[in-house]
């Protein structure tokens, strides 16, 4: 694993006690998602270290083991070959890329190179599609009177994976900070809660989503103005990933 969960998770921290409320963070879409380096170190005749780096800090290395020996200059072909096809590739497009990758090879590495590429490929694609953190859920039991009814179906949304991506997902624009007051929310069991959401990216671009919920009598400048600073300090650790 590589650096981007470990920011998240305390971004998620952060954003949770800066405001009181619950945090919550959209890893970013590998949809948008893109190919930084590729590299190959070699180890030994049978052994070389894949290192993979995207554009938001994930860093992911492999040791594999080859099906033969190759030379320096054998290794720097392949690194060549795969750096070249999947620089700046979106991770979603890495199988299209690398489609015709073995038969344009020449035939000395191409069985290493298909060995190669399958783990390439597990490394970049086989992932969870979107991912969600959370933090910060023991902060509403702080606000229990705002809740006359019961904490339940908030409490219940909140465990909702795909409920809390369609929450972050409606509105990820990293340009403004949006607010959903009660039944504005479209997620029913957070109809008496508040939401105040905004997208993160460097440059202006959407990688993904962060935001709170709380209760409707929530401080909504105190919030915005933390999520607001929370969405572009992590645009800026990823701009500088």
């Amino acid at each position: 694993m590589g650096d981007e969960p470990l920011v998240l998770e305390r971004t998620v921290r952060v954003l949770a006690q800066l405001t009181q409320q619950v945090a919550v963070v959209q890893y970013p879409s590998i949809s948008q998602t893109t190919v930084r380096h590729v590299e190959l170190v070699p180890l030994a005749p049978h052994r070389v270290v894949l290192v993979l780096i995207t554009d938001t800090g994930r860093v992911e290395q492999r040791v594999l083991e080859l099906p033969a020996t190759l030379s320096e200059e054998e290794v720097a072909t392949l690194r060549h070959a795969f750096g070249s096809r999947l620089h700046g590739a979106r991770l979603v497009d890495a199988p299209a890329a690398l489609a015709d990758l073995p038969d344009a090879a020449p035939s000395a590495i191409r069985p290493v190179l298909t060995s190669v590429m399958t783990v390439v490929l597990e490394t970049l694609v086989d992932q969870p599609e979107e991912r969600i953190a959370l933090g910060g859920t023991a902060h509403l039991t702080r606000h229990v009177l705002d809740f006359p009814q019961t904490l339940r179906p908030v409490l219940e949304a909140l465990e909702e994976q795909v409920v809390l991506l369609k929450l972050i997902g409606e509105v990820n624009d990293p340009s403004t900070v949006h607010v959903k007051i009660g039944e504005e929310n479209n997620v029913e069991g957070l109809r008496s809660t508040s939401v105040v959401t905004m997208g993160y990216g460097p440059d202006g671009s959407a990688y993904g989503g962060l935001g709170v919920v709380g209760p409707t009598r929530m401080d909504y400048a105190g919030n915005m103005g933390s999520v607001r600073a929370v969405a572009r300090y992590v645009g800026d650790l990823l701009a500088g990933a």
